[in-house]
């Protein structure tokens, strides 16, 4: 019998396939928690600012533009670690430090995705447009931030705080001071998280030169850490009171402090493997913060 001949469309179809992949992977669609940590505070500011009533179209605009803007923002930042990431054992594997994606290839799919959020961002008011610049300058800057600053994770809390003014000035057409005050619960919030998360890779980014906070705070890190945690436990009552919210969104804040304290117990031995799983953890406190807030406006309307 002769040899069996390989099919040519299979094999193409195969390798599209498989860079496909790598380009999902390139933008972390495998690990979403960066797009819920980015979503939830927007959600917050999206039924805060519409009264529990976000216009529609906003709502998807705001929801693509978080999923579209979190992959580009992490296009940019392997762009920027290519070089690093290879010799980190978390991230040796990710598509450009193993080669998989070349960096033109990844600039071209940073410069995609940066057109298709300006597409979605034309179709708000100027003052959104306006603020939306601001967030790319935020975007881009984050990675290059960690070889210049000791605490680059301010830029990234500013980033992933920046959907919030947005919010308030795509629904209301002005960004008040409430608006200003979920942004800086924001920022403490992405801190806190990012500050556990660089614990996981401290030792390897001591070494390479990446700046942290978890370096910064050194072996403060977790007192540092539960201190944040109790003035963004304030600031989620100020932003309560200041919003007129009651019980449930109340209850859910006591959701959001008894995950802090569990936080808290994962991170205490400062164990790689635990503080990853405390940063994961902060899906739930932005989880429970909105279903406080969403209970809230859905009752006081039945009411």
């Amino acid at each position: 019998m002769g040899t069996q001949r390989q099919n040519p469309n299979r094999s193409m179809s195969g390798e599209l396939a498989h860079q496909i992949r790598q380009y999902a992977m390139l933008m972390r669609l495998d690990k979403p928690i960066g797009i819920w940590l980015l979503l939830w505070p927007t959600l917050w500011a999206l039924w805060i600012a519409a009264d529990g009533h976000p216009d529609p179209r906003i709502f998807l605009v705001f929801v693509c533009g978080v999923i579209i803007m979190r992959s580009a923002g992490c296009v940019i930042n392997d762009f920027a670690d290519r070089n690093i990431d290879g010799q980190v054992a978390r991230t040796r594997d990710r598509p450009l430090s193993s080669g998989q994606v070349a960096p033109a290839e990844a600039i071209v799919l940073f410069i995609a995705l940066g057109l298709i959020a300006l597409a979605l961002v034309l179709t708000l008011d100027r003052l959104t447009q306006a603020l939306a610049i601001v967030g790319a300058v935020l975007t881009i800057a984050y990675p290059f931030a960690k070889r210049l600053i000791a605490a680059p994770q301010l830029i990234l809390g500013a980033a992933f705080g920046w959907s919030i003014p947005m919010v308030f000035a795509a629904q209301t057409g002005e960004v008040p001071r409430l608006a200003w005050l979920i942004w800086l619960a924001v920022v403490v919030w992405a801190v806190i998280y990012d500050t556990i998360y660089a614990m996981v890779d401290r030792d390897d980014d001591r070494k390479l030169g990446v700046k942290s906070t978890a370096i910064l705070f050194a072996g403060a890190d977790v007192f540092i850490i539960a201190l944040l945690q109790v003035i963004l436990m304030l600031a989620f009552w100020l932003i309560g009171a200041a919003a007129h919210l009651g019980r449930w969104y109340f209850a859910g804040t006591l959701v959001a402090a008894a995950l802090f304290g569990y936080q808290y117990w994962l991170i205490r031995q400062r164990e790689p493997e635990r503080c990853f799983r405390a940063f994961l953890n902060n899906h739930y406190v932005g989880a429970a913060i909105f279903i406080g807030i969403l209970l809230d406006y859905t009752f006081r309307a039945v009411a």
